[in-house]
């Protein structure tokens, strides 16, 4: 803290992370806002048409962003938050007033600095001033010196624009950026009265879908017949209907059987009796054991069957349905809506079978030994069923309910967990418990009226129960002395307290029944997402070879993301020659990831189409054309396992191999550290590599496999110059026949690239050699080089 003097009353501190916080709402700022310093501070960030687009569109969590966009997102938020101290990953040269600690790649940052640390191995190994650590170590030389090498090879290329670029003022580059973000403000000014227009076709996440109304035939049939096509169900209604016979088999052989004093000489003797009864009670026994073993049989194949085939629709939905759909929906059905299926609905629907078998038994015996009592129960059923009829939709509509309130629960708590570093940071913590009581409140507010709409429910049935069975006691004691046997008169009032009991238990199971089976509509909507194209087509497999040339032909290509959403690509028509390399520039928005999005058809063209080696890829299943190309992309995934794993998924390459491409992607040492080698762990997000790491890994994944069309999508944003530098020399040199297509942030990286294809707005505006583009000192590609050149030339000025 000694190297810090005006740190050392700080009150509070800000950081964040390379892995963006975006998450569900419009207030990605963790602050209440005031417009005057929001407004100054998103102009400086050039954010304001990307933010005046998310508010009025409302687009929820990141999956609506790029990386570059949640970037932005992630600085405006540190600017926002007028603090003391401020920990960021990107110097931002916007906040000299403050004590700023950035940890950075970007070497053309670092001039300014007051204090340089320089890190390898967990150790610092250099510490100082710009000047003086760059003559003091061959660390911080490597890296200053191949950021700078690469600017000597964009001035060379450049000619005659590298020369001008060096004497530019501080006005003209200030005019740079001062005239993008006029350009941009300019847009939105126009755009404006159109995005109010279109503001609900604009939005992408729209509020989880709920049936109205009782719930259809269709979804008890669907649940029944699921398993087996419903061919145990009229086995356990049969063992019900034998289980109530011998029931009340059983009652009666003892009502008739038992004698009703001792001077009374018995129909038959204790032990056919005893035989008798016990061989009746273990058939009801038997019964109930095969009733039981065939319901769960049922309820286990019907539970695995719905969940396979959510989960299959699920995998195989659209991005779209992604795009559209947060995270805490999807849990929720496979947690909550999935725990109903599995451990209620099979006894909800068999209690409820059940109960009516045995109360149809009941009315048939009570028909017999006591009929004048089932007058009075008809007109009690009659007011139960009225009942029944005035609570089940209030409480279907709240069960509907409970189940879109959990989602946001489960939502905000994921966000939450995926985000604590930086709430933490920002010491938003109380803030987010607030919200997740808020949630929780949201939630248990119809869960409670559920519980109390029941309880009314059953209040009244009990009410009912009560006076009528007390009516049916009064009826059988007023009956003259040696109209009814006393034995079937005592076998009546136990049938009339079973069938007081179960008529209010009939009414609430069917009740329950309905509520529950609610988890299995919500189920059947997932098990109806529209499926991605077919994976093989068997009349238009593609050659084992293909594609041998990989050249990418792009005809008239139009690309929405939701049929009532602008177009993004807006008719684009090019060719990238097999074996060529070509770079996609672009500012944020301009189409760049929707390109290659729709090069491996995660989205589908509205219209147009790409040919790959003249075929058609909208022809071919889409794991024929997925499986010969290859991407690393802007946010590169790791998942929980080994390295081996992670770099070879299906085993198919030895470990030689595997070695081979770490050395190749500048990886070899670092694993050859660990303890386990290729087996070392790698947890969950690959968590415990840095995201430069991650996205070297995925670089030798595309070495291993070597496809002839592969593409990087911001494939080094994450990785200093030096490595960046490195990654390229090993792209030319082991995909020199591989059609390569490169989305980057670096210029420098697209300027050895044979074509560059400048896109704006969803159009094509440039499209040539990046040399002859250069020579055109008016073109978009010229100013954008000029614009990079002159910020990183800037920092070493100053």
């Amino acid at each position: 803290m000694e190297l810090f003097d005006s740190t050392k009353h700080v009150l509070s501190t800000l950081f964040t992370n390379p892995s963006s916080l975006m998450y569900s709402g419009t207030d990605f700022l963790l602050k209440p806002v005031f417009l005057r310093g929001f407004s100054g501070s998103l102009h400086l960030v050039l954010l304001l048409v990307l933010f005046v687009s998310w508010v009025c569109k409302k687009l929820k969590v990141g999956v609506c962003h790029s990386e570059e966009s949640k970037e932005r997102f992630k600085n405006r938020r540190v600017l926002w938050h007028k603090l003391t101290l401020f920990c960021c990953e990107v110097l931002l040269g916007l906040l000299r007033s403050k004590t700023v600690i950035y940890v950075t790649h970007q070497v053309e940052f670092l001039p300014p600095a007051d204090l340089i640390l320089v890190m390898k191995d967990g150790k610092i190994t250099q510490a100082g001033k710009y000047g003086d650590i760059l003559n003091s170590g061959t660390d911080f030389m490597e890296l200053v010196g191949a950021h700078k090498e690469a600017l000597s090879t964009l001035d060379s290329i450049e000619g005659g624009l590298g020369s001008e670029q060096t004497g530019i003022s501080k006005e003209s580059k200030e005019s740079i950026t001062n005239g993008v973000v006029e350009n941009e403000e300019n847009k939105v000014s126009e755009n404006g009265k159109s995005d109010e227009v279109a503001e609900h076709k604009g939005q992408l996440v729209q509020e989880e879908e709920r049936e109205k109304g009782s719930v259809g035939f269709s979804v008890y049939w669907k649940y029944i017949t699921t398993a087996y096509g419903g061919a145990l169900v009229p086995f356990i209604l049969l063992a019900q209907v034998i289980f109530q016979i011998l029931q009340i088999g059983s009652n009666y052989w003892m009502a008739w059987a038992t004698p009703v004093s001792k001077d009374t000489k018995p129909p038959v003797g204790a032990s056919t009796l005893i035989l008798v009864y016990v061989a009746l009670s273990i058939g009801s026994s038997f019964c109930i054991l095969v009733r039981s073993t065939l319901l769960v049989t049922a309820g286990y194949k019907t539970a695995t069957l719905l969940f396979n085939k959510m989960h299959s629709c699920i995998f195989r939905a659209p991005m779209s349905f992604f795009d559209a759909t947060p995270s805490g929906r999807i849990l929720n059905r496979a947690s909550t809506d999935q725990s109903a299926v599995d451990l209620s609905i099979p006894y909800q629907i068999g209690g409820f079978a059940f109960s009516m078998i045995q109360l149809v038994g009941i009315i048939v015996v009570m028909s017999q030994v006591a009929w004048q009592v089932i007058v009075v129960f008809i007109p009690v059923i009659a007011l139960c069923l009225w009942y029944q009829q005035y609570y089940i939709p209030s409480a279907r509509e709240l069960s509907r309910l409970v189940g879109v309130c959990k989602a946001p629960v489960i939502q905000h708590f994921t966000e939450t967990i995926s985000g604590s570093t930086t709430i933490r940071s920002f010491d938003q913590e109380a803030r987010f418990q607030d919200t997740n009581m808020k949630l929780t409140d949201g939630y248990s507010r119809p869960k409670f009226h559920v519980a109390g709409a029941m309880e009314w429910l059953c209040f009244r049935l009990d009410m009912l129960s009560t006076i009528t069975f007390a009516f049916s006691l009064i009826f059988l004691i007023s009956i003259p002395e040696g109209v009814i046997d006393p034995a079937i008169a005592g076998l009546a009032v136990t049938y009339g307290l079973n069938l007081n009991m179960l008529q209010a238990w009939v009414i609430r199971n069917l009740c329950d029944m309905e509520n529950k089976i609610i988890s299995v509509e919500r189920m059947l909507q997932y098990t109806s997402i529209p499926s991605e194209p077919p994976l093989v087509i068997e009349e238009n497999q593609p050659d084992r070879c293909w594609p041998s040339h990989g050249e990418v032909d792009i005809r008239d290509l139009q690309v929405r993301y939701a049929p009532h959403m602008p177009l993004v690509l807006q008719g684009l028509t090019c060719t990238f020659a097999g074996g060529m390399k070509t770079g996609i520039v672009g500012r944020t928005g301009s189409g760049k990831t929707t390109l290659i999005q729709t090069l491996f058809r995660i989205v589908e063209p509205a219209a147009g189409q790409i040919m790959i080696d003249g075929i058609n890829i909208s022809a071919i299943g889409l794991h024929d054309l997925r499986s010969r190309l290859s991407i690393i992309p802007q946010d590169p995934t790791m998942f929980d396992g080994t390295v081996r794993s992670n770099l070879d998924p299906l085993e198919e390459y030895t470990d030689e191999k595997i070695w081979e491409a770490l050395d190749k992607c500048q990886l070899g040492d670092e694993v050859r550290k660990k303890e386990g080698k290729l087996d070392s762990k790698v947890t969950e997000n690959g968590e415990n590599w840095s995201m430069g790491q991650r996205q070297l890994v995925c670089l030798g994944r595309v070495l291993l496999k070597k496809s002839k069309v592969l593409v990087l999508d911001e494939a080094t944003a994450s990785v200093d110059t030096a490595t960046d530098n490195l990654i390229q020399q090993t792209l030319r040199q082991h995909f020199t026949d591989c059609t390569l297509i490169t989305i980057a942030h670096r210029i420098t990286s697209v300027l050895y690239s044979d074509m560059v294809l400048l896109l704006s707005h969803g159009l094509i505006e440039e499209y040539d050699s990046p040399t002859k583009l250069l020579e055109d000192k008016s073109s978009s590609f010229a100013q954008l080089v000029a614009e990079y050149s002159a910020r990183s030339n800037s920092s070493y000025e100053d």
